[in-house]
Formats: structure tokens, sequence, C-alpha cells
């Protein structure tokens, strides 16, 4: 596995001290990246991490809670983005499942580490069961935004249930997540969450 660099988003509308927030980030991901990698994530300490990165443990922990969040790059999740806003709006195509579907491939997908710290993370986490759990935890953390999302979608007069809408996509995005990380990351997130949706139909029409 080679160090990931230069995989920051494109980000022109922030501002210097968000761009350096930013590069903090990337930075404290990237040395993790490469002594759990080296090590293994037993081996690697905080502490280790803020000396490969040139930062103090405070540093680190006003970014990470800890160095499995580093790993798996946990930043805040794109909720409020283009795509969630689209989706709550009635898109993009107006068939529920379809848009569940390109949500869910956004929110895997439009990570602010980028694709391939992404990709790194998903790696290693396949080594690590509990990598896989603290990352189930850490969408879960999500339900409640998720959940505004799918009220504003369905609205009153919907046929279907709210609860269920936003159980359904919690399960799309943990199920493709588990897909997506057994393929190492690799294709694009929209086709395991099609091969989800494939399963799922089959398990239901059976």
């Amino acid at each position: 596995m080679h160090p990931v660099q230069n995989d920051a988003v494109e980000t022109p509308t922030l501002g210097l001290r968000e761009r350096k927030k930013l590069a903090r980030r990337e930075a404290l991901i990237d040395a993790t990246h490469r002594l759990v990698a080296e090590h293994g994530l037993d081996a690697v300490t905080v502490e280790a991490i803020c000396e490969e990165a040139g930062v103090s443990t405070r540093t680190f922990f006003n970014y990470f809670e800890t160095k499995d969040d580093a790993v798996l790059g946990h930043t805040p999740w794109p909720v409020d983005s283009p795509a969630a806003e689209t989706f709550a709006s009635g898109g993009p195509t107006g068939h529920l499942l379809a848009d569940l579907q390109v949500f869910v491939n956004s929110l895997l997908t439009a990570a602010p580490i980028g694709r391939e710290r992404l990709a790194v993370g998903l790696e290693l986490a396949a080594r690590e069961p509990r990598l896989l759990a603290r990352h189930m935890a850490w969408m879960e953390q999500h339900r409640g935004q998720l959940c505004v999302l799918v009220d504003r979608r369905l609205g009153e007069a919907s046929p279907y249930s709210a609860e269920m809408v936003g159980a359904t996509l919690l399960f799309l995005t943990h199920a493709t997540f588990l897909r997506w990380d057994a393929a190492g990351g690799t294709g694009d997130a929209s086709e395991q969450v099609g091969a989800v949706v494939a399963d799922l139909r089959s398990i239901l029409s059976d």
C-alpha cells in the first residue's frame, strides 16, 4: 500500500483557516494509515501518530476521538450535502428506492478526505473487524439527521412509514459499506448498492 498524497477534494470556497484544518486532518489520516499498514492497529499509539504527523496529542483529539476514527477517516458526514437536499426534495428520479440508492452512493463516496484515502481506510478495516464495528456505530450516530431528511422527503401524505424508510436507508448504507469494504474499496459504491438492492429483492421475493 502506498501513502496517499494530494488527495484532497477540491474546496475552492474554503477560507484559509478551513484549508489548514483540512490539511491537518489529512496529515493525521495519512500518518495513521502509514503506521497501521506497517505495524498493525494494536501496535500503533496516538502518540506515535502525532510524532509521525508532527502535531501534539491535543491537536489529534481536536480532530478524532480515537485512533480507529483516524484510520477510518471519520469526518463530519455530508448529511447536509446537495445530494441530501435533492433526496429530501423528491429527487433525483422521483422513485423512492432509486433515490435511496443515489443518496447512499453519495454518502459513501462524497467523503471530504477524498476517494483514495477512503479506499485505504477500507483496506485497513478489512483486516481489523473492530474497525467495521466502529464505523457502523459512527454511522448510527447520524440516524437523527437521516430521519429528518426522510420526513421531509415523505411528507404527511406518504403511504410509507418514515421509520421504515429510515431503517431501510441505514440498512442500505451499512450493507453497501460492508460489501464495498469486502471488495477493497474498488469500483464504484453505486455498483455495490445496486447489488445490495438486487439481493434484497431476491430475498423478499423468495
